[in-house]
């Protein structure tokens, strides 16, 4: 039975390109970079044209990079820097719908004292920016909005958010790990001054992750050890992880143009032909803001963890949420932050594409799912209840 990988949110592939410029690096060329011999110099001009590589795909210079080794990693970085670097200040902005990575963080700093501002969005999704613009005060150390949402796809107006925090003298950071390779972003211009990005997001392996921290922001390393990254982040490099991230954001740059008509069209199609098939869905999130490769679709009066096991049994590989939340019993907190019926959110999948996908996987989910929906709301006494009320004269 073969596979059809339709969780690319949650982690991608590996790219043959992208491994085959890593594998020198586990045995011919282990040096270190830090080393002052040849050996490890070399390693670490390659280390160096990873970066530009990076740098390239952002609309940014290379000594803006910092290595991370994950997303995570980046987002805790980014605002516990703001709140080391502005003593004075105790107020942190972010959103309801944020990935865990800097959900939980913000949690955590409310439960030491600090004060946390959720800003809500409405039921397609969005961002409420007066919400968010009231919410930004002097005391207003950092604010966090992701740039894209894990869950819906749906895309932010980061730069409008930017600015606005840049007018009031507020560090403004970027979770962008579903963003980066998807959409184009630019740096150069752009009021924001840290961003995160994720390797294992675009093709590249787990385990390295980047920090884009714009020149002139004030900022304290989160991992203080070696004189690694300028002294900015501590730890002997990835140096494979990293080739491999230089060699995923190329690969990105080129496939931007097929990300956002192929992928979105294999997207579209996947999207329309379930909406037919199966009565009573929904798309979560509104449809024209989003990234080309996501949709979050609600069967009403089924569980989704009961859809993914017997799409499992096809080899179909899709998500209930985020996969730092799987496990979880509650309803997604993005669905619920929109006000999605709680019989549509505990029945929500979605749907992640990539350019790997084919005409061929999404036919074989089109056949599938909709006698798999079938299956479960016979079984359900919601469906029964539902259908009997209609069915009552």
């Amino acid at each position: 039975m073969r596979t059809v990988y339709l969780d690319n949110n949650a982690t991608t592939m590996v790219s043959r390109e992208v491994l085959d410029e890593m594998l020198p690096f586990f045995h011919d060329r282990y040096g270190n970079p830090s080393s002052m011999h040849s050996f490890g110099g070399q390693v670490a001009r390659e280390l160096s044209d990873a970066r530009h590589r990076i740098a390239s795909l952002l609309g940014a210079d290379p000594e803006e990079i910092i290595f991370t080794s994950c997303g995570t990693e980046s987002d805790n970085t980014a605002i516990m820097s703001s709140l080391l670097v502005n003593p004075g200040k105790t107020h942190v902005v972010t959103s309801r719908v944020e990935h865990p990575a800097i959900k939980v963080l913000c949690e955590h700093l409310a439960q030491k004292g600090y004060r946390v501002t959720m800003v809500g969005v409405d039921s397609d999704g969005r961002l409420d920016m007066d919400e968010y613009e009231a919410s930004l005060t002097p005391d207003t150390a950092v604010a966090s909005i992701m740039w894209a949402n894990n869950e819906t796809g749906v895309v932010f107006p980061v730069e409008e958010a930017a600015r606005l925090a840049r007018e009031r003298g507020i560090v403004f950071h970027t979770d962008a790990v579903q963003a980066v390779g998807k959409i184009p972003i630019g740096m150069k211009g752009s009021a924001v001054d840290m961003l995160s990005l994720s390797g294992h997001k675009l093709h590249a392996p787990k385990g390295i992750g980047v920090l884009y921290i714009r020149k002139g922001t004030k900022f304290s390393p989160f991992l203080i050890g070696g004189h690694q990254e300028k002294g900015r982040r501590g730890g002997t490099e990835n140096v494979a992880g990293i080739v491999g991230l230089g060699k995923a954001c190329e690969l990105a740059a080129a496939n931007m143009e097929k990300e956002n008509t192929y992928v979105k069209a294999l997207r579209d199609r996947l999207e329309s032909g379930l909406l037919a098939a199966i009565p009573q869905s929904r798309v979560n999130g509104t449809r024209d803001e989003r990234l080309p490769n996501t949709t979050n679709i609600s069967f009403e009066f089924v569980e989704g963890e009961s859809i993914l096991l017997l799409m499992d049994q096809f080899g179909i590989c899709a998500s209930s949420g985020s996969a730092c939340t799987s496990g979880s019993l509650q309803p997604s907190h993005v669905l619920r932050a929109m006000g999605v019926p709680y019989t549509m959110a505990h029945g929500s999948i979605r749907f992640s594409l990539s350019v790997y996908n084919t005409q061929e996987d999404i036919d074989l989910v089109i056949g599938e799912l909709p006698q798999i929906i079938d299956k479960l709301r016979v079984l359900s006494p919601y469906w029964a209840t539902q259908q009997g009320a209609c069915t009552t004269v």
